[in-house]
């Protein structure tokens, strides 16, 4: 038998669970559900055209469409190659940052911790037109002045990768920033006595002390940013209108887009939007495993 404590614990329990359950199944499983069923059926006009269009079931046939077309496959390169770049110097940065923010050397703590937290309180739409005059070679000082010093500049076309690397990380360095020194907060102060005492120097009590201790938050931020990396869309959809070399499928994300709104094929964008959520899962679940194996060995 429960006891009565028991059962009001988990009605508790239940009742603090539920707005977020609600929000879950309406935000996520909803839309992942719809999106799987509107994959599984394709639009066609029929007779000549003339009339309306008619819903067929086609089974499996838009994921083949979508893995069989050459540039769904390369735009998930183009997220391969944007991780490899993009994670170890968001990561890092912030890493380093928020270690010289908690150590005794940085002055002017929560000026800096504000200045580096601002681009993630920019707007979108802001930031969008900051980085579209910078990239504009008609319009920008940056590009002009690139052009004087090295013959003709598009930053966008010539470096497409490393241009979207610097929107991302100018945006989200701060907020990785944040909690990782949050996380630095929490590390034992006497452990850090005992390593000074020890005559350990300031750079080994950062990273062999402190990085291990918060190794935790590492690997969260690590991965977030991976599973942000693979629905990776608005930073190059900026760059789009000044790059030659970034297309309407230079990344999954944009494929779906451009399958949806520009060939108006759902079922197509249905199902190469889930297939980008099958990949953020692996490699979330990949991260997650190689985490698991370093903090047991």
């Amino acid at each position: 038998m429960t006891s009565p404590a028991a059962r009001n614990q988990r009605r508790s329990a239940a009742l603090f669970l539920a707005p977020f359950l609600l929000l879950f199944v309406a935000t996520t499983i909803a839309p992942l559900a719809y999106a799987t069923w509107l994959s599984l059926f394709s639009e066609r006009s029929s007779g000549l055209g003339f009339g309306g269009t008619e819903r067929l079931f086609v089974g499996l046939g838009n994921y083949t469409k979508a893995l069989g077309d050459s540039t769904f496959r390369g735009g998930f390169v183009t997220i391969v190659a944007y991780i490899a770049v993009y994670v170890p110097i968001m990561i890092g940065a912030a890493l380093v940052i928020s270690l010289l923010l908690d150590s005794g050397l940085a002055v002017a703590r929560r000026f800096f911790q504000m200045a580096l937290f601002l681009p993630h309180a920019v707007p979108g739409l802001i930031a969008s037109l900051i980085w579209l005059y910078l990239y504009t070679p008609s319009l920008s000082p940056v590009v002009a002045w690139l052009g004087d010093s090295h013959g003709e500049a598009n930053i966008a076309s010539s470096s497409p990768l490393l241009s979207v690397v610097n929107i991302a990380a100018w945006q989200w360095i701060g907020y990785n920033v944040v909690i990782f020194y949050a996380a630095l907060q929490a590390v034992p102060r006497e452990v850090l006595e005992a390593a000074r005492v020890d005559g350990a120097s300031r750079v080994q009590q950062a990273f062999r002390i402190k990085t291990p201790l918060i190794m935790p938050a590492v690997i969260m931020a690590t991965l977030f940013t991976i599973i942000g990396s693979v629905q990776l869309f608005t930073e190059p959809k900026i760059l789009a209108p000044v790059s030659t070399t970034i297309t309407n499928a230079w990344t999954p994300n944009l494929f779906a887009q451009d399958a949806a709104f520009s060939q108006n094929d759902y079922g197509l964008a249905a199902a190469a939007s889930i297939l980008i959520a099958v990949a953020a899962a692996s490699m979330s679940f990949l991260v997650m495993r190689i985490a698991s194996r370093r903090s047991a060995s």
